[in-house]
């Protein structure tokens, strides 16, 4: 199956297509983690990847759709693709249908992770880890054992992902809104589209995603 994960950063996106990945053996196309790997390669998309980054311009929705062009191509054909990140855009979702049917693919399903505004900056802004061994924690609803020091490794230094405030996150979620959800329509006249609770328990979330597969 290939199937686009949608809903703004902090929704669960990655822990979602992370389970898909290990438990049906799917392949995460991850834009970030594409242009960044294209950066770092050396051949000629690599370098195009880079100098467009590096002058600090957008990367073009054709350099994109050539990655997962790149990408699908070398992919056994009963590997399915989750979509992280791609389309954002009603012209991306439309190269994306042309790149897949190149492939002799067809997208079966779009995934939406609904999400309360409120409780997303509450669950981001909570976050922080151990800064020796990485063990997440939230202010509310994940604390260390003993205050300050981490379960894992008994550190006493802690981090936070400087994006991780309020205004940032309000910030991507009305890009989001802004440029992302326009497409959902366009699947949601398809009839490939589900809405899932993004705010629920994690291994609910998953169950709920498996069965929306399974079915079809």
């Amino acid at each position: 199956m290939n199937i686009i994960l949608l809903g703004p950063p902090g929704a669960g996106k990655g822990t979602q297509a992370e389970r898909l990945v290990a438990g049906r053996g799917m392949v995460q196309l991850s834009t970030g983690d594409m242009l960044r790997a294209a950066r770092r390669a050396d051949t000629p998309l690599g370098h195009q990847v880079a100098a467009v980054m590096d002058s600090g311009a957008l990367v073009s929705d054709e350099i994109v759709s050539a990655l997962i062009d790149d990408k699908l191509a070398t992919m056994a054909a009963d590997q399915g693709a989750i979509f992280d990140g791609y389309p954002r855009t009603a012209a991306q979702a439309e190269s994306l249908d042309t790149i897949l049917s190149s492939h002799d693919r067809k997208l079966d399903r779009v995934i939406e992770l609904e999400v309360d505004e409120d409780a997303l900056v509450a669950r981001i802004v909570g976050r922080f880890s151990c800064a020796k061994c990485g063990t997440n924690y939230h202010d509310t609803f994940h604390r260390p054992k003993v205050d300050g020091v981490c379960d894992m490794c008994g550190s006493t230094e802690f981090k936070r992902r400087p994006d991780d405030n309020e205004e940032t996150v309000r910030t991507r979620m009305a890009e989001y809104r802004a440029k992302t959800a326009p497409i959902i329509p366009i699947y949601e006249a398809r009839g490939i589209l589900s809405r899932v609770d993004g705010m629920g328990d994690i291994d609910h979330v998953s169950a709920t995603i498996a069965g929306i597969l399974d079915a079809k």
